[in-house]
């Protein structure tokens, strides 16, 4: 009680937070009830000017109200060996479990006294926002975590050279019977490409070598995957920097993580540079959100388009500009949704209140 105590006064995720405490020992409600009583969601998204991980609860798939009005719910500089977070994820596994996956980055931690130089490496070698790995983290209960941070050039022979390892994601390959995370790499300084790994139960070591997951067919960048199962097809949502923009494009395939097919059709509704798509299904109906970070607006906002088929899409607007509303919070970045019972998200309110 003295712990949640300090934590609802504000000092985030001390260390005793990322043991295995009360609620990873609870009972974790199973796959079809989750399905059946699902009637709220949970947005995991971070800010610039914080580099940590926020929540926010709706309960209609509209309106979004953050758990600590606009606070952080963890740390970044708590978690992360660059002592910020980017690009948080989060995901329920066919366990029941919440499998949650972040860049390990701070792009101004030069700025907030964290490093001595602009970039942890030479930008002229590694480029923008070079890193090496994630922070991954798995909870029961969405309050208590045990977290891992997972350096790729570590875990792998030859790695030593990659530039970036960003918005990492984390799927189930019913085939293979594994958790499977697709993240951006490149090599150096150059092009950023999507690629796949599959990562052990605990969620603290990826068990095999990035292999590429879709080769985009010109020579630029295409980054942020974004995999969602509907029927027996895949749909990969991925950002490419091509013909001048940088904006939301769609693949498909058959397969979890070979095959895709590419799309030349743009997907957002954007007049100004968008990366970051999520798909989230609504409860209560047959219909999908494609959302995604508008960056090219100040101050950031989310973009929200509506479909039924995956093929056409119906535009939402932005956070506060349409339908889809931000209660107490402002600029979010880079943001993920799931679904959740009504008892959990009551639970992770009442626990920050």
């Amino acid at each position: 009680m003295k712990l949640l105590s300090i934590l609802k006064k504000g000092i985030l995720f001390t260390g005793l937070l990322l043991l295995w405490i009360s609620g990873c020992t609870s009972s974790k409600p199973t796959q079809e009830a989750i399905v059946n009583e699902t009637e709220a969601y949970l947005l995991v998204y971070f800010k610039d000017n914080d580099h940590s991980l926020h929540m926010a609860v709706s309960y209609d798939g509209y309106s979004f109200e953050d758990v600590r009005d606009g606070e952080p719910v963890i740390g970044g500089d708590t978690i992360a060996y660059q002592k910020g977070i980017r690009d948080p994820h989060i995901y329920r596994g066919p366990d029941g479990s919440f499998y949650l996956a972040m860049t390990d980055l701070h792009i101004f931690a030069h700025r907030a006294g964290f490093r001595d130089t602009e970039w942890d490496r030479p930008g002229e070698e590694y480029g923008w926002g070079n890193n090496k790995g994630f922070v991954l983290m798995k909870s029961n209960d969405l309050i208590s975590w045990k977290r891992a941070n997972v350096l790729i050039d570590e875990q792998f022979a030859g790695y030593e050279n990659i530039g970036c390892a960003w918005a990492p994601q984390t799927i189930y390959d019913e085939d293979k019977g594994e958790l499977m995370i697709y993240f951006t790499m490149r090599f150096g300084d150059g092009l950023n490409r999507l690629y796949y790994s599959y990562v052990n139960n605990e969620y603290d070591t990826l068990l095999s070598e990035p292999a590429l997951l879709f080769e985009y067919p010109a020579e630029c960048s295409y980054i942020d995957g974004d995999i969602t199962k509907v029927g027996d097809k895949y749909h990969l949502f991925y950002v490419a920097h091509d013909e001048g923009r940088a904006g939301i494009k769609k693949s498909v395939s058959d397969s979890i993580h070979t095959g895709y097919q590419y799309d030349p059709q743009w997907y957002d509704f954007e007049s100004v540079v968008c990366e970051a798509p999520n798909v989230w299904k609504r409860t209560d109906e047959e219909s999908w959100v494609l959302m995604y970070d508008v960056y090219g607006v100040n101050p950031h906002n989310f973009g929200f388009c509506e479909t039924t088929d995956f093929e056409t899409f119906e535009y939402l607007g932005h956070f506060n500009e349409g339908v889809m509303k931000s209660v107490n919070f402002t600029s979010p970045k880079h943001g993920a949704v799931i679904q959740l019972t009504k008892n959990e998200a009551d639970r992770l309110i009442t626990h920050w209140k």
